[in-house]
């Protein structure tokens, strides 16, 4: 959510920065509402006021013998403005807190302004997409030769965008679970959670999927629960209305959960394979930082998410988010993508985002600083460590043999009981 008196102070900047972002806004409406408001507050406590200067005069007349009755009807007629002063000021912070729900975050000043993916700029490569001296297949046709990937018996039980892994297809996802796991929390510091699937509406609400984007995820109908969209919902929500301690911070966690959307909007796209389904596994390494040392942080999960690629061998690269296409709660974001042969292109394995303190105003997260004072919002980052299905796609693609085979990756065997090739099934 913006703060705001960051909206009254330079509405215009505000605008440009929305429009950037390609959102359209009645700022000007959210400000008379906002001024409205602070305007009957004031007289709430004009009123106030008064009726303490009343309350003290009747009891003096009491004191003295005089009935006060004048005094006495003045103080009714003040209490009844002040119940109607009042249940305006209520009705005024919903209309405002509503209309700041509605808004996404502003871009960080340093995001390269764009209307959508073709403007956003890669930073850099990692590895060197591997030479085929056969035809290589796509991941959805080898999975099915191999007896791996099942997916007609996946559309059976689960509907359209879904897979039924077997074999070493299964074994191969949950070794990339437990590898991405074990790396992050004993190499990179974080500390493992294991959150609920199952969220509430409030939680879906401080993380940004709604009020908005409550189409893009799954409801349980007749309840206020809603199935977890990603584990950034349950994870980052975790210490909402809570004030953490300076000292604390950052908090590093990582969370590996099975995700569920809806995927409406991507109709027509991804329709084969793993790439987008409506159930999918994810680790999700979250933060929870100072303002001062977010952006640094947003740098270390780049990192992190980085080393698993480079412990697999596979290709990537990494791009930054121009303004179009940097989402509603992100302030600044970045995808790594993994090369893959079929798509012959690279492809997002990985977004990670600083949200700045958009989500901690939503959640009511904060934290007390060390040297006093007030306390203060935290930010929040997070990002993926890695997309688990997508990962899978990348190993069986880039590690095919012309045998038709797939060569696991060194790091990986330990996990497979020492499995070095996946052959038919």
């Amino acid at each position: 959510m913006l703060d705001i008196r960051g909206i009254r102070a330079d509405p215009q900047a505000v605008r440009v920065a929305l429009q950037n972002k390609k959102f359209e806004a009645d700022i000007q409406g959210l400000l008379e509402l906002d001024e409205r408001w602070r305007a009957v507050l004031g007289e709430v406590e004009q009123k106030r006021a008064r009726k303490n200067v009343v309350s003290a005069r009747v009891a003096k007349e009491r004191t003295s013998g005089r009935d006060g009755a004048e005094d006495i009807a003045a103080m009714r007629e003040v209490n009844e403005d002040i119940r109607r002063l009042e249940a305006e000021v209520r009705e005024l912070e919903a209309d405002i807190s509503a209309r700041l729900l509605q808004l996404p975050n502003l871009p960080h000043p340093g995001v390269p302004v764009g209307p959508d993916e073709t403007a956003n700029p890669e930073i850099s490569r990692h590895g060197t997409p591997p030479q085929f001296r056969f035809q290589p297949l796509a991941h959805w046709d080898l999975g099915v030769r191999l007896g791996i990937l099942d997916f007609e018996r996946g559309a059976k039980v689960g509907g359209a965008r879904a897979v039924m892994y077997r074999g070493a297809g299964a074994h191969l996802e949950r070794a990339l679970i437990n590898l991405m796991l074990d790396l992050h929390v004993r190499e990179h510091g974080y500390h493992e959670i294991y959150p609920p699937y199952l969220v509430t509406t409030d939680c879906m609400t401080g993380t940004g999927q709604l009020p908005k984007f409550g189409q893009d995820s799954f409801r349980i109908e007749g309840s206020d629960l809603w199935l977890n969209p990603t584990a950034e919902v349950p994870g980052t929500n975790m210490y909402r209305d809570e004030i953490l301690d300076e000292a604390q911070l950052p908090l590093n966690h990582i969370a590996y959960a099975t995700s569920f959307r809806s995927e409406i909007g991507s109709y027509g796209r991804d329709t084969k394979g793993l790439i987008r389904l409506h159930q999918f596994n994810k680790v999700e390494m979250l933060k929870w930082t100072t303002p001062e040392t977010s952006y640094a942080e947003l740098q270390n999960l780049l990192s992190d998410a980085g080393d698993v690629l480079k412990r697999l061998g596979l290709t990537y690269r990494i791009v930054e988010m121009c303004t179009g296409d940097l989402g509603f709660s992100a302030s600044q974001k970045y995808d790594l993508e993994v090369w893959l042969p079929s798509y012959d292109r690279y492809v997002e394995i990985s977004s990670c985002s600083n949200f700045e303190d958009f989500q901690a105003r939503r959640m009511n997260t904060r934290y007390r600083p060390a040297a006093g004072g007030r306390v203060r919002y935290v930010h929040t980052l997070n990002g993926s460590g890695l997309a688990v299905g997508r990962t899978v796609a990348a190993v069986l693609e880039n590690y095919q043999q012309a045998d038709g085979t797939v060569r696991v990756p060194e790091a990986l065997r330990p996990y497979m009981g020492g499995l070095e090739v996946i052959g038919p099934r």
